[in-house]
């Protein structure tokens, strides 16, 4: 059976599997039927709620999947354009039993992408994924859980209205922004409707970039993967701060009054150093991904907080998080999750509690990030014609050992497969260049000896 579900939903290229519309029809009828099996609603009907950001694709994915809701008996409220975190907020609002967005979040037009939603605003589980995923396996038509004849399903068009009104009155609770100058890229995505009203609503002037979305120019040398034109907008307006979401508005990545990027490494430490100063941390730890620079682990010992690691991914972070009851975590892409408000990231709360810990402190974005100092970073990524598990290689593990050795405290070195590549990626990070590639190439080269020949 294909795994189709990764680290953030389904994701491909729309028009061929398993986004295609035959597939995508199955897929609501899998969701509907699944759901229906596990719905604590009793004789209520299921409802899910649908919402996508600005790709042309949008919009017939969106009629596929309702088709297959509606024929398996479901009631479909669809939102249109709205940010990722936006549905997971207002699948609770709507008492719904899950929330589908259509995204490919920062990827190109060409591509999109399902993320479904359990009712608590988290990514359903992976036991429902795979029986989604053995549902599509399949050739034949699937069973409907759900009598049609007692009542079908239904579509409905609903507002978007109550998130920002959640973000503007609770989230920016007591936040004023005025005599602030905020720039904002909105990537042509599913900020662009939401987040030049937000930012004004609390009084500050806002700039906006990069908010008439085409269908296809989402992401395009815009947004947080690209923030050169936000980045040369700062220093031209001389502006206080920018915000670059991405195509789906679950990232932030932040530009600093000199025209500098913060991205999720310098935004983890800054609200870190804020929850401290105000008292707000739940547990002495910021949950983080593998990825994150060792400067923020450095840094984050200075407030007396540790860093803890998971694999890539909101979901192992969530986890983690909500296991060891933090406070703040997030990855370096810019995709912060902070559960005392929300269980999803959100680039929206993130921006708010960034210039809510930005004006408490009076003090500029780069004062208040200048605490973590990245260190040095390389990353090779060889594509190898084998993948045993890494463990195994003694040649490897003894190489590992001696990096280790050598870095001391000084650095760290982390190796590991793609999970959708012929490729093993060997990260370094060192205080120093010369000690980063006195790691780097002997481990880089046990590595093409082992997997590469």
């Amino acid at each position: 059976m294909t795994r189709l579900f990764g680290t953030d939903g389904i994701r491909g290229i729309a028009g061929e599997f398993p986004l295609d519309q035959k597939t995508l029809v199955k897929l609501g009828q899998s969701l509907a039927r699944h759901l229906a099996t596990r719905s604590h609603r009793n004789q209520d009907p299921l409802r899910v709620v649908l919402g996508r950001d600005t790709r042309a694709s949008g919009e017939w994915i969106e009629e596929a999947l309702v088709s297959g809701l509606v024929d398996s008996g479901a009631d479909a409220l669809t939102l249109g354009v709205i940010p990722t975190p936006g549905v997971a907020y207002l699948l609770q609002q709507y008492e719904a039993d899950a929330g589908i967005v259509i995204s490919a979040s920062h990827n190109p037009y060409q591509d999109n992408g399902i993320k479904i939603f359990a009712p608590d605003g988290q990514k359903i589980p992976e036991q429902l994924e795979a029986a989604i995923e053995a549902d599509l396996s399949q050739s034949q038509p699937l069973p409907s859980a759900i009598d049609q004849s007692t009542r079908p399903g239904g579509r409905e068009r609903v507002s978007a209205d109550p998130y920002l009104s959640w973000l503007e009155k609770r989230v920016a609770d007591g936040l004023r922004l005025d005599g602030w100058r905020v720039v904002i890229d909105c990537a042509n995505g599913a900020a662009s409707y939401i987040a030049p009203t937000l930012f004004s609503s609390l009084g500050a002037s806002v700039d906006v970039l990069h908010a008439n979305p085409t269908g296809k120019n989402i992401n395009l040398a815009c947004g947080a993967v690209h923030p050169e034109a936000l980045q040369a907008r700062v220093l031209a307006t001389n502006a206080h701060i920018g915000l670059a979401f991405d195509g789906d508005a679950d990232r932030l990545i932040a530009v600093d009054e000199r025209g500098e990027v913060l991205d999720g490494d310098h935004l983890l430490y800054l609200l870190a150093s804020h929850q401290v100063q105000t008292g707000q941390v739940q547990a002495p730890i910021v949950v983080a991904s593998v990825m994150s620079n060792f400067g923020l682990e450095r840094a984050l010992q200075s407030l007396q907080l540790t860093l803890v690691r998971t694999p890539v991914g909101d979901k192992p972070i969530l986890d983690e998080l909500l296991r060891r009851g933090g406070s703040l975590g997030g990855e370096q892409s810019g995709h912060l999750i902070l559960p005392r408000i929300s269980l999803a990231g959100d680039g929206m709360v993130t921006a708010l509690e960034v210039l809510r810990a930005a004006v408490a402190a009076g003090q500029p974005l780069s004062v208040l990030a200048g605490g973590m100092v990245r260190f040095p970073q390389r990353l090779l990524n060889l594509r190898v014609n084998r993948k045993p598990p890494l463990e195994t290689l003694p040649e490897l593990q003894a190489a590992l050992d001696s990096a280790v050795a050598l870095l001391g405290e000084e650095g760290r070195i982390l190796v590991r497969y793609s999970g959708t590549e012929p490729i093993v990626r060997l990260m370094v990070e060192a205080s120093e260049e010369s000690l980063l590639e006195q790691v780097l190439n002997p481990v880089a080269g046990v590595l093409e000896n082992l997997l590469s020949r």
